[in-house]
């Protein structure tokens, strides 16, 4: 697939530039263009495949890629995105390197979720080839908007919506396929400090056969109501539980959750469908291993947080996601019960957060081949 590219006619003045990289904040400002890329549907293809029991082949055709000024959408208000939520979206960062070029991190497993969460919302998939592809061209024209201070990166958000004229309820036959680009700082301030997270029992973030598994804006939206009632008690975030009678641990609203062991464990909740399959949250595992620690994937549950704190048995809990990286969790609140995790230094969250950001930024070797360049 061939780029198009529609030059920005206003771009930043290098000045304002250098004042937005100063200080970024996170999501708050946007480069100088952005990617696009249409698709239509097959109907002839799509009936033949939903005869042939292929009832989720979303067959059609990508075309008028371009790179083009970042700018709103014109979209008409009966756009099914906006009555269906057909939408997907994903999130990874661009690092300028010590020679100055342009680095990404595993871009293939953002594409390859992607299209898993397209299969999921009855939505198109798009080759990983022209994924990547459009990751180069987008910063082909602007990798001066990737930082270069410590903990810095450009946030890179490709995303698709239904952008079909029509209001009955079935998948749409129109899409687009975007990517923008926010120069980013660290996600919880500058210092990597331990924070609080509220255990959310009024709420659920997703379920058994429901769309917990894709990175779908609606279980975010899901999650904000929970994330309210803790920022409200003086909390950073929040943590789901399965509404089982064990109350197994999930995800916070924004990221995967891992637990450290006096005797060298590291435990994740293991993937059910209703826990996003994180690419922080995988290459922790590998660097886990690395390390030599046990790494486990399996059912955890509240009870076992809480009294594994008070035990020692838990001596750190951090999270992780690709904005965030990885932050330690001090302590968790459940209603007026607070639990302090008895790590002071997070000495394993630490080492692992290092390894990965050292990959990341180019100060360490990338032993699995994880970085990918882009310009």
């Amino acid at each position: 697939m061939e780029f198009r590219l529609e030059p920005n006619p206003a771009p930043a003045s290098d000045a304002r530039r250098d004042e937005i990289l100063a200080a970024p904040g996170f999501g708050q400002y946007f480069s100088d263009h952005m990617v696009t890329v249409d698709w239509t549907a097959d109907l002839d293809a799509q009936k033949a495949a939903f005869e042939a029991g292929d009832y989720l082949n979303m067959a059609g055709d990508w075309s008028n890629a371009r790179v083009e000024p970042y700018g709103p959408l014109s979209m008409d208000p009966a756009s099914a995105v906006l009555h269906y939520a057909q939408e997907i979206f994903e999130g990874l960062k661009a690092y300028r390197h010590d020679d100055g070029s342009i680095w990404t991190f595993r871009p293939y497993a953002n594409a390859a979720r992607m299209n898993r969460s397209a299969h999921r919302m009855a939505m198109p998939q798009l080759s990983e080839e022209v994924f990547v592809k459009a990751l180069e061209q987008l910063m082909a024209q602007d990798r001066a908007w990737v930082p270069n201070g410590e903990g810095q990166s450009l946030y890179l958000r490709p995303f698709m919506i239904a952008t079909e004229v029509f209001l009955g309820v079935r998948p749409a036959r129109e899409f687009s396929f975007h990517i923008i680009a926010s120069p980013a700082g660290n996600y919880f301030g500058g210092e990597l400090k331990p924070v609080s997270i509220w255990v959310s029992r009024d709420f659920a973030r997703a379920g058994e056969g429901g769309t917990g598994s894709a990175k779908f804006g609606g279980n975010y939206a899901a999650s904000l109501a929970g994330q309210l009632q803790g920022a409200s008690r003086g909390h950073d975030q929040v943590i789901f539980l399965d509404r089982s009678p064990e109350d197994s641990l999930e995800e916070l609203g924004g990221m995967n959750v891992f637990f450290v062991t006096k005797d060298n464990k590291i435990i994740t909740p293991k993937l059910t469908g209703t826990i996003l399959d994180g690419i922080t949250r995988n290459s922790l595992m590998q660097l886990g291993e690395e390390f030599g620690l046990d790494v486990q994937e399996r059912h955890i549950t509240f009870d076992e947080w809480k009294d594994g704190v008070a035990s020692g048995e838990i001596s750190e809990v951090f999270a992780c996601g690709t904005a965030a990286v990885l932050t330690p969790i001090g302590r968790v609140a459940d209603g007026d019960e607070v639990y302090e995790t008895p790590s002071q230094d997070f000495p394993v969250s630490t080492a692992l957060r290092n390894r990965l950001v050292g990959i990341q930024t180019g100060a360490e070797e990338d032993t699995y081949g994880w970085m990918h360049r882009l310009a």
